[in-house]
């Protein structure tokens, strides 16, 4: 039995750049951060029959893997040529479909989890980079590179990406002396709604390979965000990155309709009520989690103001290991 895991993660800035459609254009850059709340995947080789097992929030006992209906399942079994007696199972820190980069975050584990299993070593980068192929090329997600590459690598990571696809991939340096202030002023909040991100994204690429211009210009903006967010982060300007946070919230919505409701406008108001200087939906939008960076001091009153609406904190630090076999027996 083998156990493995990849870590959830939270944009910072930037998010969106990292899709061929804008990349292969104008270049992307985001700056997101690895947490400790991860998914756990187990293989297993059962030991009386042929068959392959996978259980998610459904369950399949089939014999071949054209059989399956996981659509991230059967294309990673197909390439790494895993024919029958596997059982699969997963379990996570937080429910999918909330903006924390979950479905790339199963593969990276399951990915590390069958190399293991067949005592094959890969880099890690070629860990995301074929993560990155069986969701976008094989199973035809509308995806980018950002949650493949955190989930592989963890940090707090920059990731530059090059028209042709190439990531340079670094640590945001300098961070380790502010990250204590950051997790004490930038908290998550549950809103209780998920959502599919494949809508958003596949409307985000349409626009984007359509060179719409009010599209393009919000990604050159958020492009633009997240390097003036590195470096407010690389100086422990906490204060500024919340500004910016509600800037990079604003233009964010510009790119469409799907990306925000009433529900989540009223919730940013109370929040910027009772503390926050800013703040964001993680991922593509339309639920999951809002991250907010609060004054000093104002993290009590933003927590009870949030608490009082129905949304739930979620505690978390970062993770800087990335994707990790935990068991191997």
């Amino acid at each position: 039995m083998i156990l493995a895991r990849a870590p959830f993660r939270i944009s910072l800035g930037g998010g969106g750049t990292d899709l061929p459609s804008y990349y292969s254009q104008h270049g992307g850059f985001i700056l997101s951060a690895a947490i400790n709340k991860y998914i756990y995947v187990c293989v297993n080789r059962p030991a009386v029959d042929r068959l392959i097992r996978i259980k998610y929030a459904n369950s399949e006992t089939v014999e071949t893997v054209d059989e399956i209906k996981h659509d991230l399942v059967r294309p990673a079994l197909k390439l790494l040529q895993v024919s029958d007696n596997i059982e699969i199972a997963s379990m996570a820190d937080a429910p999918s479909g909330t903006g924390l980069g979950s479905s790339s975050s199963y593969l990276v584990a399951l990915l590390a989890a069958l190399h293991e299993l067949q005592r094959v070593k890969v880099e890690t980068q070629e860990l995301a980079e074929t993560a990155f192929h069986i969701e976008m090329e094989l199973a035809g997600h509308p995806v980018g590179k950002h949650d493949m590459y955190l989930a592989a690598f963890g940090g707090v990571t920059c990731l530059d990406i090059a028209p042709d696809g190439k990531v340079a991939v670094s640590p945001l340096e300098g961070f380790e002396h502010h990250a204590l202030e950051f997790r004490n002023r930038v908290m998550l909040f549950f809103t209780g709604r998920s959502r599919a991100s494949g809508t958003i994204l596949g409307e985000q690429k349409q626009q984007t390979e359509k060179a719409d211009p009010v599209m393009v210009e919000s990604l050159n903006k958020t492009k633009e965000l997240g390097h003036t967010i590195r470096t407010a982060l690389q100086t422990g300007d906490i204060d500024r990155f919340g500004e910016l946070l509600d800037v990079h919230w604003e233009n964010k919505k510009r790119r469409g309709g799907a990306i925000t409701h009433p529900r989540l406008d009223f919730c940013y108001k109370v929040a910027k009520e009772n503390g926050a200087l800013g703040g964001k939906i993680i991922g593509a939008g339309g639920g999951g989690f809002f991250m907010f960076c609060c004054r000093p001091g104002r993290r009590k009153f933003l927590r009870e103001a949030l608490l009082n609406e129905g949304l739930t904190e979620m505690p978390y630090g970062f993770d800087n290991e990335g994707a990790k076999v935990l068991v191997n027996i």
